[in-house]
């Protein structure tokens, strides 16, 4: 019983019922500069988990949602263009059977949003074509893949998934798969990268697809670094430095490495990834519900139990982290690398209500421009963190692809 009450506290955990929603109010009045220049910048975000989210809901994002942390009003009024869109394939399905045929009804329904709303969205499937999105008044849906469990063990899939417009691949996710082992699973199975995962590398290379670290393990890290010819991206990861032990998130050496090979670390948003006293206090949290839970002999799905969970969390509010926590880890990557190695990767839609105070969804980046702004960063670090640095990684990765001869135009 203890593996369901701790499986249960961990989903409710990660979902937009856990912890209690409260109003977001900025420190400061609007900034008039923050906002400006988020409406005059390219706003990239690489990781927003809205296809899985419209998969469970239906709701339809082009207009105002009373749910959810994305939707076109407050996409506009946080000034975000082009939020990578995340086919996401949980770590079930892969183990389950039906990895690809759920990749494929995600994009689906990301295709038939941008059909449905053509002056408001836009897919997109290449640097050019956020720029040109951008210009039109256009927000971009480019894709990414969290999971590289629909390739399946075959090569033809990349250049598939290429076809369908995927343009970067995280390689894995909570548990080691066919490519890679997990950050978060002790099951290190290939001690790294699979044989077929390093074949995976180069075709990712080949196509022009970006290769995404983020949830890998360290060892699958370095082996990444050595095989990649191009620079390859986090897409969702913050710095160790602050959440020691927490190999989810990349330490300094793996920063510098990055750097070094031209790529940059996409910083996630959510309370637990970037504030070790909110990892601290969660996990005290979780220890005293399981005990409860243990000691009074309740189901987990019980209505006791779920009794139970909502006094807890009445008395034990969630410990959001602060804007403050957040730039933290800007400031950190800027001082161990530069600012050329930095950018936003929120994970917003997809580790529920963990958002740091004032800034709990898409319509709140000028309060991150602001608070960049009072640390000191100029207009041009700041054009970067939004979107200069990835677009820069991009890019390289396109031409390296444009080079070799047999690939085919999308």
């Amino acid at each position: 019983m203890r593996a369901s009450i701790v499986l249960l506290i961990l989903l409710t955990a990660c979902s937009d019922e856990m912890p209690p929603a409260t109003e977001s109010v900025p420190t400061t009045a609007a900034i008039p500069r923050s906002e400006s220049l988020a409406k005059q910048y390219l706003i990239v975000d690489t990781h927003i988990d809205v296809p899985y989210r419209i998969k469970r809901s239906q709701e339809d994002i082009s207009e105002a949602t009373d749910e959810g942390q994305f939707d076109y009003p407050r996409a506009l009024r946080g000034g975000l263009n082009a939020p990578f869109m995340s086919i996401y394939i949980p770590a079930s399905v892969d183990e389950e059977g039906g990895a690809k045929m759920l990749a494929d009804e995600l994009i689906d329904l990301m295709e038939a949003v941008a059909r449905g709303s053509p002056q408001k969205f836009a897919l997109a499937y290449s640097t050019e074509q956020v720029r040109q999105n951008f210009a039109d008044g256009q927000i971009s849906l480019p894709l990414g893949m969290e999971n590289g469990a629909p390739i399946e063990g075959k090569l033809e899939n990349v250049q598939y998934f290429y076809d369908r417009g995927i343009r970067y691949i995280t390689l894995t996710h909570s548990k080691s798969n066919h490519i890679s082992d997990s950050s978060y699973d002790d099951n290190r199975q290939w001690n790294g990268l699979s044989k077929f995962g390093k074949q995976l590398i180069g075709e990712m290379n080949r196509l022009g697809i970006m290769v995404d670290v983020s949830h890998i393990s360290d060892e699958a890290f370095y082996q990444v670094m050595e095989l990649s010819k191009v620079p390859v991206i986090a897409s969702h990861s913050s710095a160790r430095h602050f959440t020691p032990g927490f190999e989810r998130n990349m330490d300094d050496e793996m920063i510098k490495r990055l750097a070094s090979r031209g790529g940059v670390i996409q910083i996630l948003f959510g309370s637990g990834y970037i504030s070790a006293t909110t990892r601290t206090m969660s996990a005290e949290s979780r220890e005293a519900i399981t005990r409860h839970f243990e000691e009074q002999g309740l189901s987990a799905d019980s209505e006791e139990g779920r009794a139970f969970l909502e006094k807890y969390r009445e008395e034990n509010p969630y410990p959001y982290a602060a804007l403050a926590d957040l730039l933290d880890h800007f400031d950190h990557v800027r001082d161990l690398v530069g600012v050329e190695y930095v950018g936003i990767g929120s994970d917003f839609e997809g580790v529920g209500n963990t958002m740091p105070t004032d800034i709990k969804d898409v319509s709140q980046y000028p309060n991150l421009i602001e608070g960049l702004l009072t640390r000191g960063y100029s207009e041009a670090d700041i054009e970067k963190i939004l979107a200069g640095n990835l677009m820069r990684v991009w890019r390289q990765v396109e031409d390296f692809a444009r080079q070799q001869k047999d690939v085919p135009p999308h």
